[in-house]
This record gives structure tokens, C-alpha cells and sequence, in this order.
């Protein structure tokens, strides 16, 4: 793609709590800090795993864990507390920290990175559970949003209805999981970008 089709927005398909969008995160930061100008980008969250209040089944558990593992061996440097799940009560339950960051964004455009960060902060490295109201609320102050209004936000029903939206957008767009990457030029052409989790570089060349 290049400059001269049309200008181009860049779809980041994510969830502030899947393991494989916390491993990306150093290559995207570098990704974003060097796109060309004409490019747009806009994320839309996906929506990993819908609200529950049953814990997590011991095996989904255990398949998690060895996925951290995983991506530890293949993106190296991608840092992960396993005492999440021993302190904390773990939920399949990713929603609630989706509609944090829409919660975020209704104070600013500003807030919605540092609390995408602060939930993947809070979660992979201090091993506290952002599907958790509590938790999300705590972050939200330690970001200085308005926590009050925070609270109220983040279970409305127009939070839900946003959440909705860009999940829907999202597969709409063909997004194969999370992180996805979706490059859309005009109305009619996408193209769905290959990842790479090491080197900034690979993205880069697919973009122009």
C-alpha cells in the first residue's frame, strides 16, 4: 500500500486482557510511532470473553499459564506474574476491562492508552484482576480520570452499546483474533496485515 491509493486507516483489533495484545505491545508502540502521516489508525476492541461471575475452570487455568509460557519463549522479554493465579480469583471475564477503556475515553481521547496500559500493567505484572469493578475503578483514579464518573460509566448502558459496536465493527472488518491488524483503503479494499511480534519492520513494509 502507499501513499498514492487513497489514504489508508489502520484498524488495531485488541483486548486490554489477551495475553498475545500484551506481548505486541513493544513492536505496536514502535509501529505507531513510525506510520506515515496519511496514515490513520483506530482501535476497536474485541471483546475476548464476556461477562461471568463463575471462576475460571482449574484447566482453562492451566491452558493459560502454558500459554504465557509460550509466548515468553517466542517473544522474549514479554514479562508475566504467575502469583495472578494464586492471589487472585481468576474469572473468564475480559468485558468488564473492555468497558473500562471505553469508560476511560469518555473523559478524553487521552485516557484511553494509559488505561489499556494500566489494566495490562495491573494484570501481567502486579497480578491484580481487572475483571474486577474495584480494581478498574482504583486505576482509574491512579490515571486521574474522574472516578466517581468513572463508576457510573462503566457498566452504563451506553458503555455496553459502544462495546458492542466495536466488537461488531471488528468482525466486520475480518479480524482473526487478537491483535489483528486491518488495513482498509476507500470503502471496498482491506487487507488484513501479518503480524510480527519481534520486528516492527515486517508490519512496516506491508503498510507502505
Amino acid at each position: 500500500m502507499s501513499e498514492a491509493t487513497t489514504d489508508l486507516t489502520l484498524y488495531y483489533i485488541h483486548d486490554p486482557m489477551c495475553s498475545w495484545c500484551w506481548a505486541f505491545r513493544p513492536v505496536w508502540e514502535q509501529v505507531r510511532t513510525r506510520l506515515p502521516a496519511w496514515v490513520r489508525v483506530e482501535r476497536l476492541l474485541g471483546g475476548l470473553a464476556p461477562d461471568t461471575d463463575q471462576p475460571m475452570p482449574a484447566e482453562l487455568q492451566a491452558k493459560i499459564r502454558a500459554i504465557w509460557q509460550h509466548i515468553q519463549r517466542v517473544v522474549p522479554g514479554t514479562e508475566f506474574n504467575y502469583e495472578f493465579w494464586r492471589r487472585c480469583r481468576p474469572r473468564r471475564s475480559t468485558y468488564p476491562a473492555c468497558r473500562a477503556v471505553v469508560a476511560a475515553s469518555n473523559q478524553g481521547s487521552e485516557f484511553e492508552e494509559p488505561m489499556i496500559f494500566a489494566i495490562q500493567r495491573t494484570y501481567y505484572r502486579e497480578a491484580r484482576n481487572p475483571s474486577d469493578d474495584e480494581v478498574l475503578i482504583d486505576l482509574a483514579a491512579g490515571i486521574g480520570l474522574d472516578a466517581a464518573r468513572f463508576a457510573d460509566d462503566l457498566n452504563a448502558p451506553a458503555t455496553r452499546e459502544e462495546l458492542a459496536r466495536q466488537i461488531d465493527t471488528g468482525r466486520r472488518l475480518g479480524a482473526e483474533g487478537f491483535p489483528s491488524l486491518i488495513a482498509v483503503c476507500g470503502d471496498d479494499h482491506r487487507e488484513l496485515i501479518r503480524l510480527d511480534y519481534n520486528d516492527p519492520e515486517t508490519i512496516l513494509r506491508q503498510i507502505g
